[in-house]
């Protein structure tokens, strides 16, 4: 959820923008802009958003003013960044032409990147960034945009002359005259608009008596200018201005004609969601992490038919030393990456995360050919694939011509840079529309000051800008994905990955309310803690007393006589997903599935069907894996391929269906022959992953309680589809027989454990000491595993709880295992094996005969298999 907002410290009113809300001025003229002229429509490429509107028709309604000269002379549009401000000036050229007679345009900012960049917008028509028609024409004209270095002193008909310069260029020229230089004698010759773009620039001498002198003289400069003809314009463009302060405020509450906060912006839809990604993660886990998200976006992007999808990471430092450093250790780690760390570090990552982002993207790569990956993201992410952004400080990161060519056209498919390394903040002119992830590398929370989180909000409100990628062949500059699955959301989101410092955050905090920019939480988890009771610690059961696993031992080839021993039952098997949608999708890539009630059911195949023996033959001839000397290494009982598909023993019985769209035709021979491999693929991997495994014993082992017992952390999801899945802290220091101070469980959960509890009186009566004991999921030494001749699932498994009950003579040990009704059937082999756990079919080693395991039914809701009348008839409980 965004971050509610902290009350502002007093409210702004901006007098000229309530006036026009209000409608005021509107109402004191008949002749304003209902719509936008077709002087404007038809010569503009894009077309004006509202708000764009919005803004046109305010300045409209005050230039009409007769006192347009003396009050509205100067104006601002305060508009949030992304917004199309350049937009709004093109149609501002076209407006003030066509409605005034204006000719004459000063276009000026405060660095040479964004005159680069306006040049691009306003006067190349060969740029694919050009914001006009080629060619304008007005009332049957064609006009031309031209530009200059001086305003001549006859102006052509149908001709706009536009100067584009950094005010410091416009600044040398007019104060320290030069030859071919501009003069304020030129520029008095004419009536003409400035255009002041990245105003805030321009305000340091209103804003500080204590300014440098050089940006007191570009505020002056610029009123020289505007006061050099009483006709003269000069309308300002910022994202960032600071009314809260007196000086600002008293000079542009009467001013700002537009305004159009971040928050509208980003709520309205047209810019990315932005998410602050918090964890206590190194530098490198970070890299990492940020390649893993990157490459993620990537493929659900090509699997939605999204073409040309090239999602960018900027890696963020504040030092140009650190940043060159991380450039190299980014190269060493992806040149040293290989799949076994790479799935390491995957796992690892997957069990602490708090993210949503991240969790849906570990789960996903998970389930990927780790080797595949790796290579992938070695060809991904590469020294030809990154550039490196540094700046002495004094300039912008745009400065550099090889690097703004990269930058600049970072969009272009044929542009293949996927990650950024700089230290300035994105440079006011970097219009890059596909950055992702923004990465703070090296970051020092404690010394880190409102100040410096100020430049990071403005940095994460300019990678905010909107990608409008083509999705099912339409380009959209609005967001799509709000109400789809957050997998999908991914392509609209911004991620900024920082540190877990609460100073820190508190600053960023700050920053972000001031540019009124929404961030939300990146978290799908909240971490729970349940910690051992002191009081249990001093109990001799914990310092001395074990809880009890069987052994294993190999799973002898002559055990592998059918299929059913490998885990893999025909007669069970899901129907294959072929369900075509609009959306592209390979199996597992966490796009999204449609529901299964608009799905159904169709026949591919019977093994046993003669007529389908071609089709089953030719799946088999397809994968090398169903060669009888390859299968035969894995099936040492298996005599022939001719009785693996025959036999009933094994896949003789076996059907293939396939879940395909509600209306879909029977399914051509192609695709189901593409059942048939992904069917027997599953076969495949049933038949290697359960071979030569091992299987439990009768034999029981001691492992001591107070290894296995200890303080926790457990995630819980914050996204449910049910309440009975709601996962909570239960209160449960008022209960010594429960060995942590709170359980942290779902509602089933909680049920089973308030069901001990009202039997806790007669067992503490029953027994000198009564436990109930829950296991840490993360333990991984305490499981138990099926044994028996008819074996079939050898991964075992570790029960919920153990019932700890001390009597005068024996210690009882009961495995005990709630469970939902929904799992039932598949979890039946797991209480098949708690039912065989009793005295009489296992042997504890090295133990006295005073210790006795029992396991019991499940427990479901309402007890409905009777659980604790099972512990009455084990004469475990009595009334």
């Amino acid at each position: 959820m965004p971050r509610k907002k902290k009350t502002a410290e007093r409210k702004i009113e901006l007098r000229l923008v309530n006036s026009l809300n209000s409608l005021d001025l509107w109402n004191q003229h008949n002749d304003f802009m209902e719509d936008l002229p077709s002087y404007i429509t038809d010569n503009l490429k894009h077309n004006m958003r509202a708000y764009q509107k919005h803004a046109l028709q305010n300045l409209d309604v005050v230039q009409r003013d007769k006192k347009a000269d003396l009050l509205y002379n100067q104006l601002m549009f305060y508009m949030a960044t992304g917004s199309g401000k350049t937009d709004i000036m093109a149609a501002i050229i076209l407006y003030m032409y066509q409605q005034f007679g204006y000719q004459c345009f000063l276009f000026t900012v405060s660095t040479n990147a964004v005159v680069n960049k306006t040049r691009d917008n306003l006067v190349n028509s060969a740029s694919i960034k050009y914001l006009f028609n080629d060619p304008i024409v007005i009332d049957g004209n064609r006009i031309t945009i031209k530009e200059v270095h001086s305003y001549p002193k006859e102006l052509e008909p149908g001709v706009i002359y536009l100067r584009l310069s950094s005010i410091q260029t416009l600044s040398n020229e007019i104060y320290a005259p030069k030859e071919n230089g501009i003069t304020t004698d030129q520029i008095a010759e004419h009536k003409i608009v400035i255009l002041a773009d990245e105003a805030h620039h321009f305000n340091v001498g209103t804003r500080s008596k204590k300014a440098n002198v050089d940006s007191q003289n570009w505020e002056r400069l610029l009123d020289t200018i505007r006061q050099l003809n009483p006709k003269n314009r000069q309308f300002e463009f910022t994202a960032t201005i600071d009314l809260h302060n007196s000086e600002i405020y008293n000079k542009y509450q009467d001013k700002i004609v537009f305004q159009y906060d971040l928050s509208k912006f980003i709520n309205q839809g047209f810019s990315k969601k932005v998410y602050k990604l918090q964890a206590n993660n190194d530098d490198q886990a970070k890299m990492i992490n940020a390649v893993l998200l990157s490459q993620y976006r990537k493929r659900i992007a090509h699997n939605m038919g999204i073409p040309d999808f090239k999602p960018v990471i900027l890696f963020k430092s504040n030092k140009i030393a650190i940043s060159n450093n991380t450039e190299q250790a980014f190269l060493d780690m992806i040149d040293r990456l290989d799949a076994e760390s790479l799935q390491n570090f995957i796992q690892n990552q997957n069990r602490s995360t708090e993210s949503e982002a991240l969790s849906i993207v570990y789960k996903y790569w998970l389930k990927q050919d780790m080797a595949e990956t790796v290579s992938e993201l070695k060809n991904d992410f590469n020294k030809l694939t990154e550039v490196n952004a540094n700046d002495s400080g004094t300039k912008g990161i745009m400065e550099n011509t090889d690097t703004f060519s990269k930058l600049n056209t970072l969009e272009s498919p044929n542009n293949p840079i996927r990650v950024v390394f700089a230290v300035a903040k994105l440079s006011e002119g970097w219009d890059v529309l596909n950055l992702y992830d923004i990465v703070r590398i090296s970051e020092q929370g404690k010394g880190t000051s409102v100040k410096d989180t100020n430049a990071e909000a403005q940095l994460i409100g300019r990678g905010a800008r909107y990608n409008p990628f083509i999705y099912q062949g339409k380009k959209s500059y609005t967001r799509r994905f709000d109400d789809r699955k957050p997998e999908i959301q991914l392509l609209e989101r911004l991620y900024y990955h920082t540190i877990n410092d609460p100073k820190y955050l508190d600053h960023l905090r700050q920053s972000l309310d001031a540019i009124d920019l929404p961030v939300n939480d990146d978290k799908q988890f909240r971490t729970y803690t349940a910690t051992v009771k002191p009081s249990f610690k001093k109990t001799s059961i914990y310092q001395h007393g074990n809880v009890y696993y069987n052994q294993l031992e190999k799973v002898p080839k002559e055990h592998y006589s059918s299929i059913i021993r490998y885990g893999f039952d025909p007669l069970k098997t899901d129907p294959i997903d072929m369900v075509d949608t609009t959306i592209e999708r390979r199996y597992d890539t966490g796009a999204e599935t449609p529901s299964n009630a608009l799905n159904t059911v169709q026949l591919v195949a019977r093994f046993s069907n003669k007529s389908d023996q071609a089709l089953i033959r030719t799946g088999l001839s397809r994968n090398k894996f169903f060669r009888f000397n390859k299968v035969s290494q894995y099936c040492p009982t298996l005599t022939s391929m001719n009785e693996l598909i025959t036999s009933d023993k094994w896949l003789g019985k076996a059907v293939i269906q396939a879940r395909v769209a509600n209306g879909t035709p029977p399914l051509n021979p192609q695709k189901k022959l593409a059942a048939v491999d992904r069917y027997l693929l599953r076969v495949q991997h049933a038949i290697t992953h359960n071979f030569n495994r091992e299987k439990g014993t009768t034999s029981f082992v001691a492992l001591p309680i107070n290894e296995i017992v200890n303080d926790y952390n457990k995630r819980v999801s914050l996204n449910f589809n049910k309440l009975s899945e709601v996962i909570e802290p239960k209160d449960m220091q008022s209960q010594d027989w429960y060995v942590y101070d709170q359980a942290i469980v779902d509602k089933l959960e909680g049920s089973f454990i308030d069901q001990v509890a009202s039997y806790m009186p007669i067992l503490s009566k029953q027994y000198q000491n009564a436990y109930l004991i829950r296991i840490d999921e993360r333990v991984n030494n305490f499981k138990l595993h099926d044994f028996g001749d008819d074996v079939t699932n050898y991964d075992g498994y570790m029960p919920d709880f153990i019932l700890y009950l001390k009597g005068d003579n024996y210690i009882y040990q009961v495995y005990v295992e709630p469970k939902g009704d929904q799992l039932l059937e598949r979890d039946q082999w797991k209480q098949d094996l708690l039912e065989r756990i009793n005295p009489n079919n296992v042997t504890i080693l090295g133990e006295s005969d005073t210790v006795k395991l029992y396991g019991v039914k499940f427990y479901v809701s309402g007890d409905k298999r009777h659980m604790f009348e099972e512990l009455r008839t084990k004469g475990l409980l009595k009334d």
